[in-house]
């Protein structure tokens, strides 16, 4: 600990140093400190900003790091990825406390968020024992074959090399420090380096200093880990762009999202930037929905709009409907439940004043009208709000399809059902489109989920978009703005194929090869040979 650290609940033993390899650092002159914002207190110790020095000394540790961690195999991987939650686990009432000291979030939220970034990692750890992630291929080689011989070709799935992940606001645990994308490229055999949020940054040390807990007690390579701090551009911008940096994993603003992307681009080799950035997540309530449960479908709606106080990434902030008396009766029982949800603090000072821009610039279109503003009683806090217009004016401004962050939503009236199709189609990509029909609504809901799957990484059929189920079959991602690769997930089992990439071997001598590709290979091992799809013990066959 720092000298000037002291210890408290809010100051778990706190340094507020960089975790560079086995090793930490502050080399560094420029400092700032997290902020709780429920009261504006500062809060100890000083965190140190990175210097170009210290982020090159994190990334020469991890490209040195990836050919040997990847070479310990997939047992000491998924033996790794269970201590980091066990190691999580073990910090106790003090992790959750700093988090919500550092982000006004009440803390049985963060203990479930904690269960969940654990379970991620074990969910990992099964992932990799399993293999198939790898998905393995062997074409035998034919010598007697005419005119030409046919040669040996095997391939696999192989680690894309050393990670930037950079930590996001809104889940300081889920998708930060030891959150979705640590645990997919640690899975897939990458080096991680963190960016932590400079929100969190309390957080965001305990976690990382569990994390090397668990690497140095399992004999893992320095560098596999690295954390670094900064609440400067310039931090980030220098792990993207440095020539070690294999791929980028950011969840945060379209503007933050892009910068990255646009840096990644610029390079003189360009490497991929997995961003998950803005959605309004629309929602469809279809007339025969409205007429048999509006009033119902108002109060899920409410608590889905406010749901941490509007900050997760699936909050719907645009609800199309078609006019008439149950699209009214709708709307006022909308409003009358927004009404009825007590304020709650918004992550920090930044994000409640960008809330408050977005609310009245969009406020401020002709054509749009403010139903209920929830008027706040704290610096940081917020209340549900809702605005309406119609969808000749959604159709016209940009600025009414954009996202506004926070806990509010938008109510489009459409005069009939072409026209509420007419504005699926001018969507742009989201992470989530939701259906809300009943049984009278079949045929505009037919139409309307073939528009909605070429917008939407995921669409739901009733329910609400607020809560993504950590699972095999999970997309959270969708086409550009929502991310910036639309052929992948952050959320899901899948996501570990963001840090791989298929290497072919060709008559390559066996004791050359990975052990998922010899000719007997891990028992289980789910293998396509010569076309067929079978475990490694029993459909290869007989190898020639």
């Amino acid at each position: 600990m720092s000298q000037n650290a002291t210890a408290g609940p809010r100051d778990p033993g706190l340094h507020g140093r960089h975790l560079i390899g086995a090793e930490t650092s502050a080399d560094g002159s420029e400092t700032f400190h997290a902020v709780d914002p429920r009261t504006g207190e500062t809060l100890p110790p000083a965190f140190h900003e990175a210097t170009a020095e210290e982020i090159d000394r994190a990334l020469l540790l991890a490209g040195a790091a990836h050919p040997r961690f990847e070479r310990l195999g997939r047992e000491r991987r998924a033996g790794l990825l269970e201590a980091i939650a066990e190691a999580i686990e073990d910090l106790g009432p003090g992790l959750p406390e700093r988090a919500s000291a550092e982000t006004g979030l009440p803390l049985a939220r963060l203990e479930g968020e904690r269960a969940r970034t654990c379970g991620q990692l074990r969910l990992f750890a099964e992932v990799v024992r399993e293999g198939a992630y790898l998905d393995a291929r062997i074409d035998r080689g034919d010598p007697h074959r005419k005119p030409i011989p046919k040669p040996d070709v095997r391939s696999m799935a192989r680690a894309i090399g050393p990670v930037a992940v950079f930590g996001a606001s809104n889940f300081p645990l889920a998708f930060s420090v030891a959150g979705g994308d640590t645990a997919a490229a640690l899975a897939a055999g990458c080096p991680v380096v963190v960016k932590a949020h400079p929100n969190h940054p309390g957080t965001s040390e305990l976690v990382g200093r569990a994390i090397t807990e668990a690497i140095a007690a399992g004999e893992m390579p320095e560098g596999v880990f690295s954390l670094v701090h900064g609440p400067s551009p310039g931090v980030g911008q220098a792990l993207v762009r440095h020539p070690a940096t294999r791929a980028v994993a950011f969840t945060g603003s379209l503007a933050g999202g892009r910068a990255l992307f646009d840096v990644a681009a610029a390079r003189p080799d360009p490497i991929p930037v997995y961003a998950e950035m803005g959605s309004v997540n629309p929602i469809f309530a279809l007339p025969g929905k409205l007429a048999t449960s509006g009033a119902e479908l108002a109060a899920g709606l409410a608590g889905s709009v406010t749901l941490g106080v509007g900050q997760f990434c699936t909050n719907p902030g645009i609800v199309f409907v078609e006019r008439g008396e149950a699209a009214d009766g709708f709307v006022a029982s909308l409003a009358e439940a927004l009404r009825g949800v007590e304020e709650g603090p918004m992550l920090h000072r930044g994000i409640r004043e960008a809330f408050d821009r977005r609310f009245d610039e969009v406020a401020a279109i002709p054509g749009v009208a403010v139903v209920h503003r929830g008027e706040p009683t704290r610096a940081c806090g917020a209340r549900g709000s809702l605005l309406a217009t119609d969808a000749a004016t959604f159709l016209a401004n940009e600025g009414v399809r954009e996202e506004v962050f926070g806990p509010s939503t938008l109510v489009v009236r459409c005069d009939d059902t072409d026209q509420m199709l007419e504005v699926a189609r001018a969507l742009s990509g989201q992470l989530t489109a939701t259906i809300q029909a009943a049984d009278g609504d079949q045929e505009a809901t037919a139409e309307l989920l073939e528009i909605l799957e070429q917008k939407a990484g995921r669409v739901l059929y009733g329910g609400f978009p607020t809560g993504v189920e950590v699972c095999a079959a999970m997309v959270h991602g969708g086409p550009y703005p929502a991310t910036t690769a639309s052929g992948t997930t952050s959320v899901g089992t899948r996501a570990i194929s963001r840090f791989m990439r298929p290497v072919a071997y060709q008559d390559t001598p066996e004791h050359l090869l990975p052990e998922e590709l010899r000719d007997e290979g891990p028992a289980g091992l789910v293998r396509r040979v010569d076309g067929v799809l079978g475990s490694a013990t029993q459909a290869d066959g007989p190898f020639q």
